[in-house]
């Protein structure tokens, strides 16, 4: 296998296990509210990102005003709109459905990217849809399998709200699109620019979010105080393990993760590199069940090995010519 899809896989597997992180917050910090829990995760990360910004100074000299306007689009839709979908729909639904639903990312960012390649051109050629419909096959077939387990979970329950974990499912499809769109426009950027540092611009995008950030939690604090809600603000009832946890996640899923994740797209074809997500469904589910106390059953299990099964063909499919 060439080295640098070797090393774009371990850097798309290390992303993924730290995006998972993302999964538990809302399910520790249950009684926060979800626009909170995005706020200040972003707020955590725009902070996380001020002093990293003096080791990066050189690169962040680089950037233009284009670039800093196609950073703070990613921050906004890739950062702080996907993460208030998703915490909404973590909430509502709990940790394993929305986590399914976003499993669906790689088949569609890989359709997205391939079908956008073919339409509207790119540097990177597509690659041939008889080379992606067998990985393709076993991520969706993977996904239907554990969705299919989580459901019939769901439906045993005597007190299930359906409602709430229908509201739950759209929340997490919102999430979906907005995922769909951000790896594919950052991967554009940083294959444009291939001299630049993927380091810099996760660096970039935390400064770009540091604002976002502010002016959301602001915004949600006078929310609260208008509507005459009780929730304590500024850092609710736990502040320790809220302030705690934000700066986690904000170093760990956000800054780490992104880093991670732009060396992966310099060395990955797009729609390779969407499938590679599927290692962000993995890592949530593992840390579901462990909050859980709980072994996956033997559906779950197979649905996962199918998974694994669709990423590993992805990588071999992608060593090939990519002519039709």
């Amino acid at each position: 296998m060439p080295a640098p899809l070797v090393a774009g896989t371990l850097f798309a597997l290390a992303a993924g296990l730290m995006w998972g992180l993302v999964f538990v917050g809302p399910l520790l910090l249950a009684e926060y509210p979800a626009a909170l829990l995005a706020f200040g995760r972003y707020l955590a990360f725009g902070v996380i990102a001020v002093p990293l910004a003096l080791a990066d100074r050189a690169a962040l000299a680089q950037l233009t005003g284009a670039d800093w306007r196609a950073a703070f689009k990613l921050a906004l839709v890739g950062n702080i709109v996907y993460y208030l979908f998703l915490a909404s729909a973590i909430q509502r639904a709990g940790g394993p459905l929305p986590t399914m639903i976003i499993g669906t990312l790689p088949v569609v960012i890989a359709i997205t990217a391939n079908l956008r390649s073919r339409r509207c051109g790119s540097r990177e050629p597509p690659l041939p849809w008889r080379r992606l419909a067998p990985s393709l096959a076993s991520i969706a077939a993977g996904i239907a399998l554990v969705n299919h387990a989580e459901l019939a979970a769901l439906q045993a329950e005597a007190n299930a709200d359906l409602g709430r974990y229908a509201l739950g499912a759209v929340l997490a499809v919102g999430a979906v699109v907005c995922w769909t769109w951000y790896p594919i426009r950052n991967a554009d950027w940083l294959r444009a620019h291939p001299e630049r540092s993927p380091r810099g611009w996760a660096t970039a995008q935390g400064l770009a979010t540091l604002p976002l950030a502010v002016a959301g939690y602001a915004l949600t604090w006078l929310w609260f105080a208008a509507s005459g809600s009780a929730f304590p603000m500024p850092l609710g009832p736990r502040p320790v393990e809220f302030v705690g946890l934000m700066f986690a996640i904000g170093l760990f899923a956000s800054w780490l993760g992104t880093l991670c994740w732009n060396e992966a797209s310099q060395r990955l074809p797009p729609a390779v590199a969407g499938q590679l997500i599927v290692f962000e469904t993995l890592a949530a589910l593992a840390y579901a069940f462990a909050l859980r106390g709980a072994a996956p059953d033997a559906v779950t299990v197979a649905g996962i090995a199918l998974l694994v099964t669709g990423v590993l063909t992805a990588l071999r499919g992608a060593r090939g010519p990519r002519s039709e």
